[in-house]
């Protein structure tokens, strides 16, 4: 291996290494209620309506957060946009640690969503605009290990801030606490985001040529620079980067696409365990801090089978880890129902409820963010990324919020609640099955090609 590939090498880890710092914020902010929400109920005096919006209030500002940003970073670049959701992830982390009203909690959290669903957006878009295609599913992978990464160490730290004091200094001080601690990664990001290149196709498509092509080439050397610039020329010739484009030309059908994906991603209800998994043992029987020990497992099998997915996504393809993940999926979800139907749990849920975290982990979570940064055209890639996201927030605050009001009706419970999110986990194996295409080895131009010439084909 030679000097300058090492230094490739380098330069592209150290980009979207960074970038995946917003992955870990990500993680950090969904993972954060998930052992702050009981003790916040108990100082706060939350009913269980209130109790739904304290978990999915971060949502409501993702919403508008995912629908702004996109737009944005094709005005002023993803490296700009970046570092503004590095400062509200900060701000945020602070203001959480100190309200006194429910209401300060909550325009705290809608602040953190602003910079949850702005880097939801940008950071997929950046690492697939900077990374070469060789690497791309391996590298855009790495915003969803930094989400896992987040998690895990946010359910460790909560438990670790859980057994500091007893239930009283918990209801008082250790939720504040769990959510303050996200200012330390948080100025950490803005700190690294200062030796970041801006995105190389954000510059060539804004008449930047010079430092695209000088970025192209740090990236895989000259020949890379050469082959990449003469794509993206190419592809600006045929495209007007108009944003109705999305909605009537050859790009409606990956639009429709990453809206389903997104909408299918949620209704797993993967985020129903994330934000409340301590709340789901300790209904089953467990104890608070054997509910705590369950939850902090979770985030280490997270973590694992995202490696599984930075592995086989460049050589199996998205395509059979989507299949593969969908179906296990399926059956751990129907047996998490069958376990809370038949009043089983410990161990055994445990198990059912990390075999459908691994499943996820390796197929849904990671390439679903990576098909989404993948599929558009390189002109209105950040907006139309911003559509997808805001489909996907939209579809989490409606499973964040009723994940509750389902798992607590004694109508429903929880065992119907996880047979629903089964169900849906099945038709998502129907929805890959027949629709999705495969990615793998192919680049951005290469892909949104793909789109126009099966429209002139029908």
């Amino acid at each position: 291996m030679t000097n300058t590939h090492v230094s490739n090498v380098r330069f592209v880890l150290f980009a979207t290494g960074v970038t995946a710092i917003g992955g870990f914020l990500f993680g950090y902010d969904t993972a954060v209620i998930n052992g702050a929400n009981s003790y916040l109920k108990a100082h706060m005096h939350l009913n269980p309506t209130q109790e739904g919006l304290a978990g999915a209030s971060a949502i409501i500002g993702c919403i508008p957060g995912a629908m702004f940003a996109g737009f944005l970073s094709d005005k002023f670049g993803r490296r700009k946009m970046l570092f503004l959701c590095a400062l509200l992830y900060a701000v945020s982390g602070l203001l959480s640690a100190i309200p006194r009203t429910f209401d300060q909690f909550l325009w705290a959290r809608i602040i953190s969503g602003l910079g949850i669903g702005a880097s939801s957006m940008i950071c997929p878009v950046y690492i697939a605009e900077i990374a070469p295609e060789k690497w791309r599913g391996r590298l855009g992978t790495l915003f969803q290990l930094g989400i896992v990464v987040g998690i895990f160490l946010t359910l460790f730290i909560n438990k670790v801030i859980q057994g500091m004091g007893d239930e009283v200094w918990n209801v008082a001080y250790g939720w504040r606490w769990m959510l303050g601690m996200e200012v330390v990664p948080a100025v950490a990001f803005i700190a690294l985001l200062f030796a970041v290149p801006e995105s190389p196709r954000w510059l060539a498509q804004n008449n930047r040529e010079a430092e695209a092509r000088d970025i192209l080439t740090k990236v895989d050397g000259a020949e890379h620079a050469a082959s990449e610039m003469a794509a993206i020329r190419e592809a600006a010739s045929q495209e007007e980067g108009r944003f109705s484009e999305l909605f009537s030309g050859p790009f409606r059908k990956p639009l429709i696409l990453a809206a389903l994906l997104a909408i299918f991603q949620q209704f797993c209800g993967i985020n129903a365990i994330i934000y409340y998994s301590t709340k789901i043992f300790a209904t089953a029987g467990g104890g608070t801090a054997n509910a705590f020990t369950s939850s902090a497992w979770i985030g280490v099998i997270n973590v694992i089978f995202t490696f599984v997915a930075i592995s086989f996504v460049d050589r199996a393809g998205r395509r059979p880890l989507l299949l593969i993940g969908t179906a296990v999926q399926t059956i751990a979800l129907g047996l998490v129902g069958w376990m809370f139907h038949t009043g089983q749990h410990g161990v055994a849920l445990l198990a059912c409820v990390i075999l459908f975290i691994s499943a996820f982990s390796m197929a849904m979570g990671p390439i679903t963010w990576l098909f989404l940064s993948e599929i558009f055209p390189n002109k209105i890639r950040g907006r139309a990324m911003s559509v997808a996201a805001f489909i996907l927030w939209v579809s989490t605050y409606i499973v964040a919020q009723t994940f509750p009001m389902m798992n607590d009706n004694p109508a429903i419970g929880p065992a119907m609640t996880f047979w629903f999110y089964g169900a849906v986990s099945l038709v998502s194996f129907v929805f890959v099955l027949t629709m999705i295409p495969e990615t793998k080895g192919r680049t951005l131009e290469e892909i949104e090609s793909q789109w126009s010439k099966k429209k002139g084909a029908a």
